[in-house]
């Protein structure tokens, strides 16, 4: 049977997460019911994360084998018109056979944004966390570095994790912030990840922000591996899967 990949954007705001759950909507769900409905027979796909809820993706990649081949320009139109307006399909590709979204993904890319000022912005405030008061954002953005490179994240790891190690490679972690809207963005890269790792990371840096944990420290809160030295987790809001990595030149079929 062939096989594709989609890439994937969503508003989590309404969906318990991309994984199928019994207690609400998933875009899991929303997908397969759309592949379903195209291609007349069940199809199930392998996603490369399993969002939580309230998160959001610009570029989740699932994989699905499919009974025939619709080109790549096609589908995600076909696909489109047989999904809610939070959830759709921006890309596809014909794969190799075999071709898994989780276990071929090489990487992924998250940002967290903050909207810091005196007032809320209903306008950014399905994709973003407000804060108010004092934040030094050049403090945040010095202490970013540090959380790069290999190390025990534990400190950094929600309870209700399944990993079997939390070791984990960060190849970049940065923050700016946008001069047009004020938006404050942490951009966060590596391998792989812990439960709720990359919202902790975010709550720590707003920490340093905030005055409660200086740039300097960030070293000895992730030496500690002790979660009660990180900052907090920041809400599902403001987060969002930007870019999964793979290996195209091999596992595509052009």
């Amino acid at each position: 049977m062939p096989s594709v990949a989609l890439v994937i954007e969503f508003d989590g705001t309404d969906f318990v997460g991309w994984q199928i759950q019994d207690n609400g909507r998933s875009v899991q769900e929303e997908i397969q019911r759309a592949l379903t409905t195209l291609y007349k027979e069940d199809i199930k796909v392998t996603g490369s994360s399993r969002t939580d809820a309230g998160v959001h993706a610009r570029g989740l990649v699932c994989s699905a084998q499919v009974p025939f081949t619709i080109p790549c320009e096609k589908l995600p139109l076909a696909c489109n018109a047989l999904l809610p307006e939070d959830v759709a399909v921006v890309a596809a590709y014909d794969v190799k056979d075999g071709f898994n979204a989780r276990f071929d993904s090489q990487g992924k890319r998250y940002i967290y944004r903050i909207v810091h000022d005196r007032v809320r912005h209903p306008l950014l405030s399905r994709n973003t966390y407000f804060v108010t008061g004092k934040l030094d954002v050049d403090a945040m953005a010095k202490a970013a570095p540090y959380f790069e490179g290999e190390h025990d994240f534990a400190a950094f790891c929600a309870v209700g994790g399944s990993q079997n190690t939390t070791v984990r490679r960060l190849n970049k972690v940065e923050v700016r912030q946008d001069p047009a809207s004020g938006v404050i963005e942490i951009e966060v890269r590596g391998e792989a990840f812990l439960y709720n790792m990359v919202r902790i990371i975010a709550g720590t840096l707003l920490y340093v922000g905030q005055g409660k944990i200086a740039p300097d420290e960030i070293p000895e809160v992730i030496a500690s591996c002790d979660r009660e030295r990180a900052g907090k987790t920041l809400p599902p809001e403001g987060l969002t899967l930007e870019e999964v990595f793979y290996d195209w030149e091999k596992a595509r079929t052009f």
